[in-house]
């Protein structure tokens, strides 16, 4: 196997393990299954990773789905093999898992429990911050070609402390000086028998960010949990490796916290 290869199948299996936890199954050295699930529907992608893998070859998979109908099933292959052939060289399973969990909410029926994005959080009052701010956990650092990534993570439970803890983050230079401070999070708000979830994101410049920040607080059903991750770029460029990063900043920071909700 071609060692560029080699390193870069290993990160991307480190990079899944750490996003979908006990979704991800290892079955041998270059085997996995990986269980995507949307309320009560779920798939089961099974892929094998080649030799030649991702540089000139795509991963072999299997969908295993015994209520989904042929031409369903075959729609979504279409799908997959689709996203591939636009990502010929690049590593490509994360857009599978995420490409499946997109089809399988455009089929069902709206959740029960609608989950609504709010306005962008507004500037609050400095001289509340020291009484409303929540505390904020810091996470490692981690380094990538000159390019560092870290998380910083809180327990909110209104869009005022949400406020708080971006305004408390900014009064750090360091955190403010860095060349991007994505941000997602999620806020359970109940009223008698209902529930809803408060959500929303921002990239602050780093094109889709944020919205992969708040898809992975989705897939850990993270309620009350503010994330913050902080990258100062190195000046080489990453491509989709940043994400891999931004992906491992996050989760890592949220199980630093204690907010890592168990399944």
């Amino acid at each position: 196997m071609d060692p560029s290869n080699a390193t870069r199948q290993a990160e991307e299996v480190e990079a899944l393990s750490s996003i979908y936890g006990e979704d991800w199954v290892t079955e041998s050295e270059s085997c996995y299954c990986i269980k995507v699930k949307d309320m009560k529907s779920e798939i089961l992608l099974s892929v094998t990773m080649p030799p030649d893998y991702p540089s000139s070859s795509p991963p072999q998979y299997e969908l295993s789905a015994p209520w989904m109908d042929r031409k369903e099933k075959q729609r979504l292959h279409q799908t997959l093999d689709t996203v591939y052939l636009e990502q010929v060289g690049e590593t490509v399973i994360y857009q599978w898992v995420e490409t499946i969990r997109e089809f399988l909410q455009n089929m069902r029926a709206p959740s029960p429990e609608p989950e609504d994005k709010s306005k962008s959080p507004s500037p609050v009052d400095m001289s509340r911050l020291e009484i409303s701010c929540p505390p904020i956990t810091h996470g490692s650092v981690l380094t990538d070609r000159k390019s560092n990534f870290q998380g910083h993570a809180a327990e909110v439970h209104s869009v005022e402390e949400v406020n708080a803890v971006l305004e408390k983050l900014k009064q750090n230079k360091k955190i403010m000086n860095a060349t991007h401070n994505m941000y997602a999070y999620r806020i359970e708000r109940t009223n008698g028998k209902n529930t809803t979830i408060l959500q929303d994101c921002d990239d602050d410049g780093e094109a889709h960010a944020g919205g992969r920040m708040l898809h992975l607080l989705q897939i850990l059903d993270q309620r009350n949990t503010l994330v913050v991750v902080s990258r100062w770029y190195g000046g080489i460029q990453l491509g989709p490796d940043r994400f891999r990063h931004i992906n491992n900043a996050t989760r890592q920071v949220i199980e630093q916290a204690g907010l890592l909700k168990k399944k």
